[in-house]
């Protein structure tokens, strides 16, 4: 099988990993610039191409398109599925994931636990946002923000009052979320692959963070999941068409609540902390799904 991966550093750990399991059973893989790939839209024969060169020949593509350039990289994997390369996951779906607050609401139409979540465009709607979410304390988060930034906990009334506004002063979407507390700084990131859930860590934050991002200094343990845990990240995968993916959960006292379903997962940490060859694992996938135009959108929407 031949294989292309978009992705601006081939040094990441993850990267080398996806690229080694590949070699490894025997397959071809090539890390390609997503940003310095450009496109001929013709009608019947789209083309892709990377330095002069034009790109052909792929049989699957593994989008590892950071949160930056999601325009433009959701941009080059509609062209190859245009070209009928299988991607591991498809354009529309890391769209769907990436924007947050169509997430959560694709999320809580398909009744998958959540935080109760609140969203307004008007800072006169503030004391009633806060409300809706349970009162203080609550986080508030940019629809925008990626590995723990652009997260603030308010714990009080006057304080995320003041955030709101702040931001909102700024012209930046915001999330207004209550917080829940019983999960001490932890949450649990879930790693599906293929319809099954094949790793789990705990993370927990630095010192008194509340935030459990490995990025920002949290630690990782492997963790056994709870069967509605596992059921729930199944369902938050399905829900955004992700074939692969990273749940992220708390665990509160109602069961367990999606906090965000991430399309591009880091496997450092997960990998580390389990033990389990994930990037094999994807590999895996892709040799038994693998097909000429394959996709289910053929590259629309």
């Amino acid at each position: 099988m031949k294989i292309i991966m978009l992705a601006r550093n081939p040094e990441l750990y993850t990267h080398q990993r996806l690229v080694d399991a590949a070699r490894e059973r025997g397959h071809e893989i090539n890390v390609y610039d997503t940003l310095r790939c450009y496109m001929n839209i013709t009608s019947h024969r789209p083309e892709l191409r990377y330095g002069g060169e034009k790109i052909t020949g792929y049989d699957a593509v593994i989008p590892r398109i950071g949160a930056s350039i999601t325009f433009y990289g959701t941009a080059v994997l509609r062209q190859l599925e245009m070209m009928g390369v299988y991607p591991l996951n498809e354009s529309v779906a890391i769209g769907r994931s990436r924007d947050k607050l169509r997430s959560m609401q694709l999320l809580a139409r398909d009744g998958i636990g959540l935080p109760v979540t609140a969203f307004a465009h008007d800072t006169k709607m503030t004391d009633e946002v806060i409300d809706i979410a349970g009162g203080t304390p609550v986080v508030i988060k940019l629809l925008e923000g990626t590995q723990g930034i652009g997260v603030v906990l308010a714990e009080t009334p006057r304080s995320a009052k003041s955030v709101i506004e702040a931001f909102r002063g700024a012209k930046v979407n915001i999330l207004v979320q209550e917080f829940i507390k019983e999960a001490g700084s932890t949450d649990i990131r879930a790693l599906v692959v293929g319809g099954k859930v094949v790793a789990a860590m705990q993370r927990s934050g630095a010192g008194d963070d509340f935030r459990s991002n490995l990025h920002r200094g949290g630690s990782a343990e492997k963790i056994k999941i709870t069967a509605e845990e596992r059921s729930t990240a199944l369902r938050a995968a399905k829900s955004m068409g992700l074939n692969v993916c990273g749940v992220d959960m708390l665990r509160s006292n109602h069961g367990p609540v999606v906090m965000e379903v991430n399309s591009s997962p880091g496997l450092e940490g997960v990998e580390t902390a389990t033990n389990v060859d994930v990037a094999g694992k994807i590999i895996e996938f892709l040799e038994k799904n693998a097909k000429p135009g394959k996709t289910k959108t053929k590259g629309k929407g």
